[in-house]
């Protein structure tokens, strides 16, 4: 997207999906809610972050499956599910049935590397091949062909009377593996995921390699993304808080939110030199404008915004419906109705 007047052809969001560990079927129900609102207001696409050991939610896919039957035409996502923590076949097995039952909507995004905290679940996660596990890209290749339908299994045909058995994961979903997004945040992983055709997820975090303005390293990772892809899809996400129809109290509880997460977003955090992105706030064309000036979005022409953690309901409904309503049109986007 070079400059303003070029229209943004997506436009999705995402969610971390926080409940109340106490009582924790208001809060799935809420993003249940708020996927179903996502539809309604025009969206592209909906998608769920993948949280294990927190209070958000740790199986998007389960989610997913119940939002496949309470929408139509949305796209449905996960941004991004962890490898480490999945065995490849019964995640495709998964993922094939939801993707089944949306009618071909799902949109599965994964990332690979050791889980977070590893030395603190490894012996819960793995307790006896931790030693042995491979976190790397071969993972996802494993992932890739039980979607593509390549045999998962040296035994096919028919034992005893009714049962019969596949060589491959069932349900099979064609095309679902063409769907399927890298979510990485360093230049190899860009080009990585283009030079073995998936579609890549950009987000607010990404590692400091050549420089330390994120905006910077956002548009290269893009830009090597597609000199591996050309035809891949790529999608930005940063976090955006339009405040258009803000009452006083959300503004100013908006301006506390992004006040104490941006002393993070001043220089590179952590051994792994980690850059994130400031939090977008203000009215649609305030917003609107700091995009036009990013150099990661100006290399795009779909967004997957997130929204901010724990918002109460009524929150993430205003913030939908400005989305949706001014800082999309604000950017050349059309609701899908």
């Amino acid at each position: 997207m070079p400059a303003p007047g070029t229209p943004l052809d997506q436009l999705g969001f995402l969610t971390i999906g926080t409940f109340d560990p106490a009582d924790p079927g208001p809060g799935h129900e809420a993003t249940l809610a708020m996927v179903e609102l996502g539809e309604r207001l025009g969206f592209d696409s909906a998608w769920l972050r993948h949280r294990h050991l927190q209070h958000g939610i740790s199986s998007p896919v389960a989610v997913l499956a119940a939002a496949t039957q309470r929408t139509h035409r949305i796209s449905l996502g996960t941004a991004v599910t962890p490898l480490a923590w999945e065995n490849p076949l019964r995640l495709a097995e998964d993922l094939a049935t939801v993707d089944v039952l949306s009618g071909g909507r799902l949109h599965p995004g994964i990332s690979v590397g050791p889980p977070m905290h590893w030395d603190d679940v490894k012996a819960a996660l793995y307790p006896d091949t931790a030693d042995r596990e491979d976190f790397g890209y071969g993972r996802v290749e494993r992932l890739l062909r039980f979607l593509r339908g390549e045999r998962a299994s040296t035994f096919a045909g028919r034992e005893g009377v009714v049962e019969e058995w596949s060589d491959r994961v069932q349900p099979h979903s064609p095309g679902l593996a063409g769907r399927t997004w890298y979510g990485g945040g360093s230049l190899r992983s860009a080009q990585w995921a283009g030079e073995h055709g998936l579609q890549f997820l950009t987000s607010s975090v990404v590692k400091a390699e050549e420089s330390e303005d994120f905006a910077e390293v956002q548009a290269s990772h893009v830009q090597a993304f597609r000199a591996a892809n050309p035809t891949g899809r790529v999608s930005q996400g940063l976090v955006v808080i339009p405040t258009d129809s803000a009452t006083p109290d959300q503004r100013r509880r908006y301006a506390a939110y992004v006040a104490a997460r941006t002393p993070r977003t001043t220089s590179p955090q952590g051994p792994a030199r980690m850059l994130f992105a400031r939090d977008l706030l203000g009215d649609s064309s305030a917003i609107a404008e700091q995009l036009y000036a990013h150099a990661g979005f100006r290399e795009v022409s779909e967004v997957v915004f997130a929204l901010p953690f724990d918002f109460a309901p009524e929150d993430y409904e205003q913030i939908l419906t400005d989305i949706a309503t001014r800082l999309g049109p604000a950017l050349g986007w059309a609701p899908t109705t």
